[in-house]
């Protein structure tokens, strides 16, 4: 299929604003209207592998997330199953990162659009709406307790079922196998801040022996006084996983020493 050609067919597919622009022998930059949140727009590029015609956004799209997350974050939890959701609906693939789709029996704007979809998908990892945002980061939570800590010695959801069989005051991981096991606490919001701050008190009343760690969403989105009350039951507290996960490490090594 000629050049012109293949750019008729990506317009009457996908867009009528889609431009080829030749960087080499069997090389073509195509632009389109499409663009991340931020304005970006993205990066696609056509070209012949090995003889055969191939759609590739060159690592582009994952860098372009890594601006506002960590890489290690889009591999796992819900981010990875939105990513890998897309990658399959679209049947794109992933090689180490550069995201790749094969254009089969001519069928140049199909690919396309099949292309722009999938990385359009992708992109919505970076702007997850808050409801979505809070089960991502419970569920980075989650996944970074089950790498630093053995199985043997944490407890998810763990109540004291001597003094609540009803399983109203929780703790989101129990750390064991020290004199103080210690609570762990993960705060997305007020609300949660709050139920922590209950359940430390009625540990305190019962006289549990325990030390508590909280480690936010975004502390800087906590309401200043509840935060306050928080902090006086607290005995650790982390702004964030993010950007903390070294020094959460250190601190659980140290008191499991």
């Amino acid at each position: 299929m000629s050049e012109q050609a293949v750019v008729l067919d990506f317009q009457r597919k996908v867009s009528e604003k889609i431009r080829l622009v030749s960087e080499g022998i069997d090389r073509y930059r195509v632009f389109t209207p499409f663009m991340f949140e931020d304005g970006d727009h993205l990066a696609i590029v056509l070209r012949k592998d090995d003889g055969q015609w191939t759609l590739s956004d060159e690592g582009h799209t994952y860098m372009h997330l890594t601006y506002d997350l960590d890489e290690k974050d889009l591999r796992k939890g819900t981010r990875e199953r939105l990513i890998n959701n897309a990658l399959s609906a679209f049947s794109v693939n992933d090689r180490e990162g550069e995201l790749l789709l094969s254009i089969d029996d001519e069928r140049y704007g199909d690919s396309l659009y099949s292309f722009v979809q999938a990385l359009l998908k992708i992109s919505d990892v970076s702007y997850l709406s808050r409801e979505r945002a809070r089960s991502t980061f419970l569920d980075d939570f989650r996944t970074f307790m089950e790498e630093k800590v053995q199985e043997s010695r944490r407890v998810f959801d763990w109540f004291d079922a001597g003094h609540d069989p009803e399983k109203k005051y929780t703790v989101d991981c129990r750390v064991n196998g020290m004199a103080r096991p210690l609570f762990i606490y993960a705060l997305p919001n007020d609300d949660k801040v709050r139920d922590a701050n209950i359940s430390l008190q009625q540990f305190e009343r019962w006289g549990l022996n325990f030390g508590s760690l909280a480690i936010f969403d975004d502390q800087e989105q906590i309401n200043r006084r509840v935060l306050a009350r928080f902090s006086d039951v607290s005995d650790k507290q982390f702004s964030n996983l993010s950007g903390n996960k070294d020094r959460i490490e250190k601190f659980l090594a140290d008191a499991m020493a």
